[in-house]
């Protein structure tokens, strides 16, 4: 809707050209100034009482400021160290496929699993290190709506032992055994590979979820998703992680498209395809 504009009457006075804002230039610079100089004298005031002490009583003074120094750098964690975000983020296994279901399943590990090795995680933050399948283990639920229950939740997608045999069904690269006695391993790329092939189904999700990424339309894939990794932001419990999602997308997709260059693929690889890449 568009809307007109009035002109001003012959009794109005003109416009005032707008005054200059201050700038907070020099306002930061002198209450820099100002801080500096009262650390200075608090400094120069503990020197002197310091040096007023007998020795022995310098020796404990001196012991305990050490002692605090120590407590600080192995119990107080850094920024880095508390900031959900990193310089770099583990690249998948798995290589080929089309980069944006590649940078929405770095999305969702980065909600999920947001650590350096996240394709050994289980809930709770241990590892495991056997890749034959998936480690099953009931592990309890310390926070959130299903506090007190127990999750199998591992890996890079945090896959529970149920959603991960039935996935694996359709989509796992290299099954093992025939019929009712099929194995399913779970290293690192049988794990992309499966939740890879999940994602650029849409037959599973009631959507072409690569062709609405294509289209910039990120929240609804997001929502769909939501019912089954619940901290993408429309499900049942959130993260640390779960307001930079679109951003951490857009990183990531960035990634992904310099990485495949000039051989971005203009339609979805095929199931056999990808198998021979």
């Amino acid at each position: 809707m568009t809307h007109s504009k009035s002109l001003p009457s012959k009794s109005e006075s003109p416009p005032q050209a707008p005054q200059p804002k201050p700038s907070l230039v020099p306002l930061l610079f002198q209450l820099s100034s100002v801080a500096l100089q009262q650390s200075s004298r608090i400094l120069k005031t503990g020197i002197q009482r310091f040096q007023r002490l007998n020795l022995r009583d310098r020796v404990v003074v001196a012991g305990l400021m050490g002692s605090i120094l120590s407590l600080q750098m192995h119990w107080i964690p850094s920024f880095e160290q508390s900031s959900p975000f990193r310089s770099a983020y583990p690249p998948l296994v798995m290589t080929g496929g089309d980069p944006y279901i590649r940078a929405l399943m770095r999305t969702i590990s980065v909600s999920e699993s947001n650590d350096p090795n996240p394709y050994g995680l289980l809930y709770g933050g241990e590892y495991f290190s056997d890749w034959d399948r998936h480690p099953d283990r009931c592990i309890e639920i310390v926070a959130g709506p299903n506090v007190g229950d127990c999750t199998t939740a591992a890996g890079r997608y945090q896959f529970i032992t149920t959603t991960w045999e039935q996935m694996s069904r359709l989509y796992h690269p290299k099954p093992a055994g025939w019929l009712f006695w099929q194995k399913y391993t779970f290293d690192p790329e049988s794990q992309d590979r499966v939740t890879y092939r999940w994602l650029a189904d849409p037959e599973a999700w009631g959507m072409d979820i690569r062709a609405q990424l294509k289209a910039g339309q990120l929240l609804p894939v997001l929502r769909t998703l939501s019912g089954t990794w619940t901290s993408l932001g429309y499900g049942i419990e959130t993260n640390e992680m779960t307001p930079y999602l679109s951003e951490m997308y857009q990183r990531f997709l960035k990634e992904e498209k310099a990485k495949a260059g000039s051989n971005v693929s203009t339609s979805a690889p095929t199931m056999q395809a990808e198998v021979e890449g």
